[in-house]
């Protein structure tokens, strides 16, 4: 078992394995994009699965990957194939946009992928071309029946709600667990973008939303599972999926944090809102043995902060962009 200063068990290691994405987020991203990362710095498969591995015998038994966007980096079938075959990793799932998901999908699902989240801010075709910039709201949901169709299950459908934005859809995405056995997730809107400038006045809390929702119908509450995370879990009476909420602004759940993450670039981040990040590149590219990247994974475990510090004096805006982090 990983514990951290703070007596937190630590499981869980979100890769992300490229900071290339097609869409452009609002709040993600200005509309011309970012400076990207070169690829010769960015990990190849083989040294991610090396690093995994020495990993994975210390007690990481979660792994998801992301970006960016995932599917747009190349292998990346073989690459959840080979991540499956190691027997410590209990969970492996991956987060994305959607656009390429329905090519994707069987295929992933065939490599032992076990679950998967989708991105969707809106269910409204023109709305999606509005908060990404790019069309492709159809494709999105070709992607998530095509998921349905080869079971890859649980199927989260994760929503960043914004007042002003997206907000008058929260009723719409709940109505969607009645009749799909989907896990719609809402999320607050955090400051870790590059986009348009978040402020306080933009979130849509949690207690807001979960009033808003209990006007359609009893919300049963679901127990948590060991891989459900920060989501607090609820069923609409009569409805065959589930709705997942998550509050970091109003709620943060850094008490019970599990998570690390590997930046694309070989950087672990011990928190999203922390710009101090361990190098694990330079041992991976330089002879490094096997001891010597155990021991920057104690390192991250020793530096792992107690909490955020959103909505405090404290709070600064973390320097990179969440595409080169990992959502």
């Amino acid at each position: 078992m990983l514990l951290d200063l703070y007596k937190r068990s630590i499981n869980y290691l979100r890769i992300s394995v490229t900071d290339r994405c097609n869409l452009r987020c609002r709040y993600c991203m200005p509309e011309e994009g970012l400076s990207l990362i070169p690829h010769s710095e960015i990990l190849s498969y083989e040294e991610l699965l090396r690093l995994v591995r020495i990993f994975a015998l210390e007690g990481i038994s979660k792994v998801r990957l992301t970006g960016g966007e995932p599917l747009v980096r190349k292998g990346i079938v073989d690459f959840v194939s080979q991540l499956s075959m190691i027997k410590e990793i209990k969970d492996l799932s991956l987060t994305t946009n959607g656009l390429l998901l329905k090519g994707y999908a069987a295929d992933l699902k065939r490599a032992g992928l076990k679950r998967i989240n989708i991105s969707l801010d809106t269910l409204n075709c023109n709305r999606f071309s509005l908060i990404t910039r790019r069309d492709g709201y159809e494709q999105v949901w070709q992607g998530i029946e095509e998921a349905m169709k080869v079971s890859l299950s649980p199927i989260k459908i994760n929503m960043v709600a914004i007042k002003g934005l997206n907000d008058d859809e929260i009723e719409s995405f709940a109505l969607i667990t009645l009749h799909h056995p989907l896990i719609v997730r809402y999320i607050e809107y955090m400051p870790s973008g590059n986009g348009e400038e978040w402020t306080e006045g933009n979130i849509l809390t949690i207690p807001e939303i979960k009033k808003r929702v209990e006007a359609i119908g009893k919300l049963i509450p679901i127990p948590s599972d060991q891989w459900d995370g920060p989501a607090r879990r609820f069923r609409l009476e009569g409805a065959i999926g589930e709705i997942g909420l998550i509050g970091p602004v109003s709620d943060h759940f850094c008490e019970a944090c599990n998570r690390l993450r590997l930046t694309p670039d070989g950087k672990i981040r011990t928190c999203l809102f922390s710009d101090e990040e361990i190098d694990v590149r330079s041992f991976l590219r330089n002879g490094g043995s096997d001891e010597d990247l155990r021991k920057q994974l104690l390192v991250a475990l020793r530096t792992k902060p107690e909490r955020h510090h959103i909505n405090t004096h404290q709070f600064k805006k973390c320097q990179r962009n969440m595409s080169a982090i990992g959502g």
